[in-house]
């Protein structure tokens, strides 16, 4: 049986009667603060009957659950009332990756060599989310393909293949255990990012062919690898808009730092309700 409260009978009624303030003053007692919603999107397939199965790595939402908020599932929609009520609820977002490219129409190219598999109503429910909320100042956090689909709603470009374009890129796409790191960034002082996880050299792991070219509007990178690929990005026109090309949820076992980046989103989430 509880003991947070107790009921009380009427001839007529039910009624709750809350538990008495037990803190010694005349404040009435609330309980803890709520943890913050933070809504995660998820990826997608197309099942043989043609119906979408939605699906989201569970350790996107044990990074957002151990950072201290409560992870929600965003599931993709073209209806825009739909959309506007998740931010209604949600304190911030988190746009994850996943094995598809950005489609070049959406920065103004076309589509060439190395381009890979495009999710064009992921891209579109993507983009649309993150442009309300920016617009409403949510924070937001971009994980890899959702870092580079941040640069792009931001006005940015991408490299559609890096081995192709970029000048000295080399292969970021690791073939061991995506939990162990492949190689070190630089984390730029006086960045948010750096605030994070620490400014200098940070090891990470690496799974993407794509990268950021042209930096957005009001776009400042906060990370770079030895070869020169972009590999952290964040808006200084808005409170928290932060995005990193690895995969900071699955490293934070190996390497704790890591979670910093989802505890910072946490925490705006947190102070946005307030």
């Amino acid at each position: 049986m509880s003991t947070t409260g107790a009921l009380c009978v009427a001839s007529d009624a039910v009624s709750f009667r809350p538990p008495q303030n037990t803190t010694g003053s005349n404040r009435p007692y609330h309980g803890p603060p709520r943890k913050p919603l933070v809504g995660i999107t998820p990826d997608g397939t197309l099942r043989p009957d043609g119906s979408l199965q939605l699906e989201l790595k569970g350790c996107y939402a044990d990074a957002v659950a151990r950072a201290g908020g409560l992870p929600v599932v965003l599931p993709w929609t073209e209806d825009r009332s739909v959309l506007e009520g998740y931010l209604d609820r949600v304190s911030a977002v988190v746009v994850t990756g996943g094995a598809f490219d950005v489609p070049p129409e959406a920065y103004g190219q076309v589509a060439r060599e190395g381009l890979g598999t495009l999710k064009p109503g992921r891209t579109a429910f993507e983009s649309a989310l993150l442009q309300e909320a920016l617009k409403r100042g949510l924070p937001v956090l971009g994980i890899c393909g959702g870092m580079q689909l941040l640069n792009v709603v931001l006005g940015g470009t991408l490299h559609q293949d890096i081995l192709r374009e970029g000048p000295r890129a080399r292969d970021h796409e690791q073939k061991h255990d995506k939990a162990q790191p492949a190689h070190p960034v630089d984390v730029k002082e006086g960045t948010q990012l750096a605030e994070c996880v620490g400014k200098g050299q940070l090891m990470v792991n690496s799974t993407h062919h794509q990268a950021v070219a042209q930096v957005g509007q009001n776009v400042v990178v906060s990370a770079v690898a030895p070869d020169g690929v972009v590999e952290g990005i964040e808006s200084t026109a808005h409170p928290f808009a932060v995005g990193v090309q690895w995969h900071p949820e699955t490293l934070v076992q190996s390497m704790p730092a890591h979670l910093g980046v989802y505890k910072a989103l946490v925490v705006r989430a947190r102070d946005m309700r307030r």
